[in-house]
């Protein structure tokens, strides 16, 4: 029998064998979308591949068939063209779901690639069918053998092309993805045109299809869509790589913050009840292992609660260290009594820092009081041992006082006995220790009642805020005000600052007074704005305030609250609290600067000041203690220490207030000084808001007959 010679079209075989490549590259890209999503978007992937990879391999198909040509018009029927479709379909739904899901193995390997073999070979052979010839199609079995082989061998190098790219690195996957692709796509197609030389026809045969699907025109059209639809599936699948890359460096940038604040959290935490410069226990941390040990020794009566002490520590000639020798010679030596204190105390004892040179230790677990004392014999001992600064021999010593419950009083006594017999210690000499007695308690008594009724004293209105002008030194007009609290007890009558304001720090009340006088002196400069008054209102700052986060916070609250621009609240901090710890104070000024407030150092020349530390501070003034202003007059050293400290705040940009002005002589020598402002009884003593409304008006008599209270200078 002779046969037709047939020939192929190289441009349809070479747009055939692309089209594998585009199919068996998106395929490749595909697998790593089922195995990157969740169930349900894996397969949704799974769906959509199928379709679009499937469609893709047909193509291929489909165009090496119209690049068959033989001397006899061809063409293809419509229902063996659909079933050659979806079996490609079939075999992309295979290879993409043996790829995507479960581990490599020889028996996976095995089912899967002898079922796409058998899929690739129907999608071939049903194509090959569409051909509707008379006589049929001869075919050659060898060859016919020769591409069942090729088709599961191609199916089976594609599947472990899927499961090895698993292996290569991120970085160099696309040039393997693309190397693989390539090969995978010439295995199809070699199978397909093995295939398609196995079929011979007969010369004289005749295509019954002729009139059906086939032509140029609906190849372009195959091409086209087949290439389109895969390069719009690898662009979502790419848009889809690039989201999930986006949300797992999103969910590890997560991680990172939640790790930061979890270390930011356990910092504030050991800021919170960590002593910065001793590390040991402060007072809060202090407080609570006290109340805790309390409640311990109540619930383990027997017949007796479970004895307990504190210790309370005092250091005996710390001050001049500091005045001498300074802050770093102070910040060492405070460090070194702590170690010192820790290596004397039991494991199970606590020691805190509670003040600047206090530290306090609670016992637990006390046989006998004799033990109490014991200890702060070894204590004192131990401090009384010389410290060396640099080249110089430090010598100190400690006054400590004992306090034993229930021996002593009731538990919430004990840190005031403690107290009570370390002064009784001091007042003896100091370098000793003293047990609690009845007769020191003359003044603790007094001290609980006014922190009991301290408590309640802002609850019941009885604290109010009085205010002292401050003048302008030029002019000599009113340019703001200082803030200052009062107590009207009453039974006591007024109790001074100098009473209640160490109260209030002993036993941790000076944060919520501090808050109150904010938040006062806030909602008074907004009711002297509605009276036509806008003046600068300078408030104190304690040290717990400074320490305490969120100051920055809740102060800006309090300006919003009453609308007042954060330029006319004043914060003073005097220069001892700035300088105990420079590193909070440096954190605190920096905060409250951001938002605008004024920051003024307070008592400047009275502490331990360091022109270094001076110029890291973001303050804008400093305010020169009375008592340089008080000897002005008398003492030559008073007046060169003014006029250095006045030099020296205009060389750093800062202006300078001087307090305590109270005779017309001292007046002349700051004015002719160039102070910038002034402060004292020689012009108005505190008085109340309503008042000073009055007076800053001329509506009532105060300060020296050149002074006209009702001009007030600009702020600046």
């Amino acid at each position: 029998m002779s046969f037709l010679t047939p020939r192929h079209d190289p441009w349809f075989v070479a747009t055939s064998i692309s089209i594998a490549v585009l199919a068996a590259y998106v395929a490749l890209d595909l697998v790593e979308r089922l195995r990157a999503n969740t169930a349900r978007i894996a397969r949704a992937w799974w769906i959509g591949g199928s379709i679009a990879t499937g469609t893709g391999i047909w193509s291929m198909h489909f165009v090496g068939l119209l690049a068959l040509i033989l001397p006899i018009r061809l063409g293809y029927t419509s229902g063996w063209t659909l079933l050659s479709w979806l079996a490609a379909m079939g075999v992309s739904g295979i290879a993409l779901g043996v790829a995507g899901r479960g581990e490599f193995g020889r028996r996976r390997l095995t089912t899967g690639a002898l079922a796409m073999g058998i899929g690739l070979c129907g999608m071939h052979y049903a194509g090959m069918a569409a051909l509707d010839m008379a006589p049929g199609i001869v075919w050659d079995p060898w060859r016919v053998a020769l591409s069942v082989l090729i088709a599961v061998g191609a199916a089976a190098a594609a599947l472990s092309i899927f499961f090895w790219l698993r292996q290569i690195a991120a970085g160099r996957r696309q040039l393997y993805k693309l190397a693989a692709a390539t090969v995978m796509g010439l295995a199809l197609s070699g199978m397909h045109y093995t295939g398609t030389t196995a079929a011979a026809f007969a010369v004289g045969s005749v295509c019954l299809s002729a009139d059906q699907l086939g032509g140029g025109q609906l190849g372009a059209l195959v091409i086209l869509g087949s290439a389109a639809l895969l390069m719009l599936t690898l662009f979502t699948a790419t848009l889809d790589a690039r989201m999930q890359d986006q949300a797992a460096l999103l969910a590890h940038s997560l991680r990172s913050v939640n790790v930061q604040l979890q270390e930011a959290n356990d910092e504030l935490k050991k800021r919170a009840f960590l002593d910065p410069l001793t590390r040991l226990p402060n007072r809060l941390l202090f407080e609570d292992r006290l109340a805790h040990a309390l409640a311990l020794s109540e619930r383990h009566r027997a017949p007796l609660p479970k004895r307990l002490a504190v210790l309370f520590v005092d250091l005996d000639g710390f001050k001049p260290v500091n005045d001498s020798l300074g802050h770093a010679a102070g910040d060492q030596v405070l460090v070194e009594v702590a170690a010192r204190l820790l290596s004397v105390a039991r494991e199970s004892d606590t020691v805190a820092r509670v003040g600047g040179d206090e530290f306090v230790l609670l016992m637990e677990d006390v046989a006998e009081v004799a033990d109490c004392a014991g200890l702060a014999r070894r204590l004192v001992a131990s401090i009384a041992l010389p410290f060396v600064h640099g080249e110089r021999v430090l010598q100190i010593s400690a006054s400590v006082g004992i306090a034993v419950f229930p021996d002593h009083g009731k538990g919430d006594q004990l840190m005031v006995h403690a107290d009570a017999a370390m002064y009784a210690a001091k007042r003896a000499g100091g370098n000793a220790c003293m047990l609690f007695e009845l007769h020191m308690n003359s003044g603790v008594a007094r001290q609980l009642v006014l922190q009991t009724d301290l408590r309640r004293a802002l609850a019941r209105g009885e604290l109010s805020l009085y205010y002292q002008p401050k003048l302008d030194g030029r002019r000599l007009q009113i340019r703001g005000v200082e803030a200052l609290m009062r107590w009207n007890h009453p039974e006591h009558g007024e109790v001074p600052p100098s009473v209640f304001i160490p109260i209030a720090e002993r036993f941790g009340l000076i944060m919520e007074l501090g808050e109150w006088v904010i938040n006062e002196a806030c909602r008074q400069m907004r009711a002297w704005d509605e009276a036509g008054m806008h003046l600068r209102v300078a408030v104190n700052l304690s040290v717990q305030q400074l320490r305490q986060e969120g100051l920055v916070r809740r102060l800006g609250d309090a300006l919003v609250r009453h609308g007042i621009d954060a330029s006319r609240l004043l914060c003073e901090i005097t220069e001892s609290v700035a300088m105990e710890d420079i590193e909070t104070t440096q954190r605190a000024f920096e905060g409250l600067g951001r938002i605008g407030v004024f920051l003024s150092i307070d008592d400047f020349g009275t502490g331990y000041s360091s022109l270094s530390y001076l110029r890291k501070l973001p303050a804008r003034q400093l305010k020169i203690d009375r008592s340089f202003v008080q000897d002005l007059e008398t003492s030559q050293d008073a007046r060169a220490v003014v006029d250095a400290v006045i030099r020296l705040a205009h060389a750093l940009d800062l202006s300078v207030v001087a307090e305590g002005v109270e005779t017309p002589g001292q007046r002349d020598i700051l004015l002719a000084l160039a102070c910038d402002e002034l402060q004292g009884f020689l012009f108005a003593e505190p008085m109340p808001a309503a008042q000073l409304l009055d007076w800053a008006r001329g509506n009532k008599p105060g300060g020296t007959a050149e002074f006209s209270p009702s001009v007030m200078a600009p702020l600046v």
